[in-house]
């Protein structure tokens, strides 16, 4: 396209239309905000520029002193943010504007409920500030050229945020982003110098490019002495620009010298998010290596935090204050992908680059360091505040108990920071963690007993936990999808290895309160039953015995030491992955009434029969799925009639 071309009219993308009608909606009472998003936004842009410099120095043309302007017209009913950053060109306009183009967008939208604070929230996580705009604005004006650009590249984009936008090239004589805004009649309040200046320094005090304004009232010239005697008014000069904001790098600063508002206001800035950090740690570390860490832990997690695989971390790099990039994954482990924050080395060169950071021995360095300082932070909040603890736990627990199979060196204090639910709570969220379990053991036992389900009830109502219940004995109930993959990484905790109730062999002798054993059950005859449904369930077993977890139910299942839990192999099987082929033991409770009938039954069909559902009854109950319902059902309705039938004779 060339400059002469007329506007082009644009659609914008589906979920863009969706997302800016819930924001309006979301975000009215809040409105302010508008102001924060635009800076935040030109202060990316200098970043992003004042990087790039570094390998072209030209891109900085003339104009070295890298900054942002707000300005307002009360007549216009305009505010117009601008920045002599990067800039944009047409096909970045069209995909950072037009579109959003980011993973889980679909699950962003189902997120939004329309409820104004959760909403609000959501869409801070997002990272969608720029829409904002439309909250106060009914036109919305952007005009950029990309540093090192000419001068007529330069792109127009116009919309009234209710469907779509035009796109013209046009002439711009300076890089940098132009933003100005049409207010609404509602939103007049902030055609104010004074409203404008209080949103700054509330919000964006701590951007470390000046933000610039025009005095509101200008000191009026001083009369010349010739003109002393005059009647003439004072000659009134013209405003000049003056800088709102502190401009300074926080995180140099000496923490005594931060409030805690401070904190949280730049956590917002650099975060996008709406809310308050949870929690957050400063540090400066000297020595071979130097570097500053500013780190925090947010209060909710983002929507697609455990949707998308890909999904990078929050932490920024700079090397001496000037920004290298956004989400330096190499900075922080994948299980810690919540945390946001920056880090600022002195050591590393102005050009690294993500390739650099894969070998670098100081990044290595960098971010063992982080990692202890978070693990530190959230240890102190589990030990001095653990309810604000448990709000967290249930944001992010999750990801942490990613870190067994990531993070071999942190294992062991990671897993002291895991809550569990257990058989000693009343209801799901009584939470337990590990070195509270192990103070709790029973007398001779040396074991973390646990069990994986797919859900808190399918755990707590497993027949593998009936001897456990009998004797006391605590079992931690874990029923997350990642719960059954940690434990194949997490052996042991403080000495103590873990074991699952429903897999290998079960030895409780001397452990807990022992319990009168059944004398119908040492006098049955075990040995004949189990032979008999070896000869039926040979196929589909690997063994059957008699149990020794068994209390009150007929029947469960077993599986190797080193077996995935049956629920997981489905999971794997419905998501495509091979699952090698196993087949579970089958444990029966000899003293049960069921399977004394059956012992006792004389017709082999029919003892076929019900063994299969003996074993298929058990299977569910271990969450797995029958490859034959059908047969199952079958079975179900003949022992019905056969019920119906002896109970008529």
């Amino acid at each position: 396209m060339t400059t002469e071309a007329k506007a082009e009219q644009m659609t914008f993308q589906a979920e863009v239309n969706q997302l800016l009608k819930l924001m309006i909606h979301s975000l009215y009472s809040n409105q302010e905000i508008f102001l924060r998003e635009l800076i935040s936004n030109g202060s990316d842009a200098c970043d992003k520029l004042r990087f790039e410099a570094i390998a072209d120095a030209s891109l900085l043309e003339d104009d070295s002193e890298l900054q942002l302007t707000v300005q307002y017209d009360s007549d216009a009913k305009t505010i117009t943010v601008t920045d002599n950053g990067i800039g944009m060109n047409r096909d970045e306009v069209i995909g950072n504007i037009g579109t959003i183009a980011k993973s889980g967008t679909k699950q962003f939208l189902e997120s939004l409920s329309g409820d104004q604070a959760a909403d609000a929230q959501l869409i801070g996580q997002f990272g969608v500030g720029f829409y904002s705009a439309f909250v106060v604005a009914d036109k919305v004006s952007l005009t950029t050229r990309r540093a090192g650009d000419p001068a007529d590249s330069a792109t127009r984009w116009v919309s009234d945020g209710t469907g779509g936008y035009t796109l013209e090239n046009t002439t711009k004589e300076s890089r940098g982003t132009e933003i100005v805004l049409s207010i609404k009649d509602d939103s007049t309040e902030f055609l104010s110098g004074w409203r404008l200046r209080g949103i700054i320094k509330k919000y964006s005090d701590h951007i470390t490019f000046p933000i610039m304004m025009y005095e509101e009232n200008p000191a009026p010239l001083p009369k010349d002495e010739d003109d002393a005697e005059d009647d003439k008014e004072p000659e009134t000069p013209e405003p000049q620009l003056e800088k709102i904001n502190a401009a300074s790098a926080l995180w140099t600063r000496p923490k005594s010298e931060i409030s805690d508002e401070d904190y949280q206001a730049f956590y917002k800035q650099i975060c996008h998010d709406y809310e308050d950090p949870l929690a957050w740690t400063h540090n400066r570390v000297e020595g071979n290596q130097e570097y500053t860490t500013l780190l925090y832990v947010p209060k909710k997690a983002p929507f697609d935090l455990y949707e998308s695989m890909d999904r990078a971390g929050g932490v920024k790099l700079f090397v001496q204050r000037v920004f290298i990039m956004d989400e330096a994954e190499k900075l922080m482990p994948r299980y810690l992908r919540f945390v946001r924050g920056l880090v600022d080395s002195n050591d590393l060169p102005l050009n690294v680059s993500r390739e650099i950071l894969q070998n670098s021995k100081a990044i290595e360095s960098i971010r063992g360091g982080s990692v202890k300082k978070i693990l530190s932070l959230l240890e102190g909040i589990a030990e001095k505040e653990p309810e604000k603890y448990l709000d967290f736990w249930n944001e992010f627990g999750r990801a942490l108990k990613e870190a067994p199979g990531e993070d071999f060196a942190n294992r062991e204090q990671v897993a002291g920071l895991y809550r569990f639910d257990s058989t000693k709570g009343d209801k799901p969220g009584d939470l337990v963690s590990l070195a509270d379990y192990i103070v709790r053991m029973q007398p001779g036992q040396d074991k973390i007993y646990y069990i994986t389900a797919d859900s808190y009830t399918a755990a707590k109502n497993s027949p593998h936990l009936e001897i456990f219940a009998d004797r006391g004995i605590e079992v931690l109930l874990m029923h997350d999808r990642v719960d059954e993959w940690m434990m194949g990484y997490l052996n042991e905790f403080d000495g103590k290895q873990f074991m699952s109730v429903a897999k290998g062999e079960l030895n409780l002798e001397g452990v807990g309160t022992e319990t009168k054993k059944d004398d119908d059950a040492e006098d049955a005859d075990v040995e004949s039953l189990t032979k008999r449904l070896k000869s039926v369930l040979g196929e589909r077993t690997e063994d059957v015995r008699p149990s020794q977890r068994l209390t009150s139910s007929p029947a469960c299942v077993v599986l190797g030491e080193h077996e995935m839990a049956l629920h997981m192999q489905q999971l794997m099987k419905q998501a495509g992955h091979d699952v090698p082929g196993s087949k579970p033991i089958l444990e029966f409770n000899a003293s049960h009434p069921i399977l004394k009938l059956l012992d006792q039954e004389s017709d082999e069909d029919r003892f076929a029969s019900w063994s299969e559902l003996l074993l298929d009854q058990a299977m569910l109950a271990d969450g797995a799925q029958l490859e034959d319902g059908a047969g199952f059902v079958k079975r179900m309705n003949e022992m019905f009639i056969a019920l119906h039938q002896s109970s008529e004779s």
